[in-house]
């Protein structure tokens, strides 16, 4: 018997990350600086509230989107931090982490050939799905403006095709962000073109120097913004994400995602109740430290010869390579030599060639302790 596969599907790649971390399991000894999550516990109250929903038995079935008080605790909280005004009763939805959001958002806007632009390097969770759309990813390289898309790069690859932009920022993996100027010029090319939109703001939380602004307070009627609990409050593992979009973009997302997941997981819906109300600033001691934890990164990496670009948010730098080895070797013989783990540029889109992704979401003596490693390494 021949098995039938979708052919989106059979092409599909395990990811970069995923390869690099295949190759060099099983070191010992290894110091991470791969780690895409807070290395924070979840705050104590929201863990209890999360207990007390058990025992209080909150364990069936929510309304689709999500429960309304959490809905409405989440419109005052976009409304308090980002002037992002959305109706809980039609115009948010609780979602199984930003990654499903993301995955919703793309099925409900694209068709097959439309194109998506979005910058590059990027995170690599987008393409694979706006492929398995039928959609085709372009990808706008941002290396050269301090990996920052800006209007004119967009314009530059528009066709008829083009639907849809991507505005990931604060961005993994370069944790660079858009200042309300650039994100202006975006908007007006969107509306200029009638493109979507998808505005991933899982981050935004976690900015150093300047407020997170989002482009959904400049076209909420053509934006869907994405966003979440497991960065702001290290919650990755309670999957629990955030769809904002005008209602008449919202009301075509709920139908996907009802047939994909029905809804999000009740306990974790009543924690994130608990995030959002009584934990409304629990970000705020995590960032403090995390700005510590740049610094550090930041002058180690110079130190050593890295080629840096000051991150606006997130906990990352993409840092050029002192090398002549591809960011591939060169990462696996940091891992292998140093015990140092970075991932490899070239995991977040061929662009990212020649530079690693280097996490600062470890503590302040793992960060000096690697780069002690690294500097012998590089001596080598």
């Amino acid at each position: 018997m021949t098995p039938k596969i979708n052919n989106e599907v059979k092409q599909l790649q395990l990811s970069g990350i995923r390869q690099f971390f295949n190759r060099i399991q099983g070191i010992d000894d290894m110091i991470s600086l791969t780690i895409g999550q807070p290395d924070f516990a979840t705050p104590e109250h929201i863990k209890k509230a999360a207990i007390q929903a058990i025992q209080n038995n909150y364990t069936s079935y929510t309304h689709n989107a999500g429960f309304l008080e959490l809905r409405e605790a989440i419109s005052h909280f976009m409304k308090i931090k980002y002037e992002l005004e959305y109706n809980p009763a039609n115009e948010i939805i609780v979602t199984n982490g930003a990654s499903q959001a993301i995955d919703t958002a793309l099925r409900t806007v694209l068709n097959p050939g439309d194109e998506v632009l979005l910058p590059s390097p990027v995170y690599p969770g987008y393409a694979p799905i706006i492929s398995q759309c039928g959609a085709k990813a372009v990808f706008v390289n941002t290396t050269n403006l301090n990996f920052k898309l800006t209007a004119d790069l967009l314009r530059d690859h528009l066709t008829p095709a083009t639907s849809c932009i991507i505005l990931p920022y604060p961005s993994n993996p370069t944790g660079v962000s858009l200042d309300k100027t650039e994100l202006q010029a975006i908007a007006d090319l969107a509306v200029q073109h009638d493109l979507i939109v998808i505005a991933d703001e899982i981050y935004s939380e976690l900015v150093y120097d300047q407020p997170h602004v989002s482009i959904g307070t400049m076209i909420k009627d053509r934006t869907i913004v994405i966003n979440g609990l497991s960065k702001s409050h290290a919650m990755t593992g309670w999957r629990i994400g955030v769809l904002l979009a005008p209602e008449w973009l919202a009301k075509e997302c709920i139908k996907v995602h009802q047939y994909n997941v029905s809804c999000a997981s009740s306990v974790s819906q009543m924690a994130a109740f608990a995030a959002y109300t009584a934990g409304i600033n629990d970000a705020f001691p995590m960032r403090e430290e995390y700005a510590k934890r740049r610094a550090i990164t930041g002058q180690h990496l110079r130190r050593l010869g890295f080629r840096t670009i000051e991150p606006d948010g997130a906990f990352y730098f993409l840092a050029g390579i002192p090398s002549s080895l591809s960011s591939f070797d060169f990462a696996v013989k940091a891992a292998e030599e140093a015990r140092v783990g970075m991932v490899p540029g070239t995991a977040f889109d061929p662009n990212g060639e020649g530079f690693v992704r280097i996490s600062y979401a470890c503590s302040q003596d793992s960060l000096n302790e690697a780069f002690s490693r690294l500097e012998l390494f590089l001596q080598k």
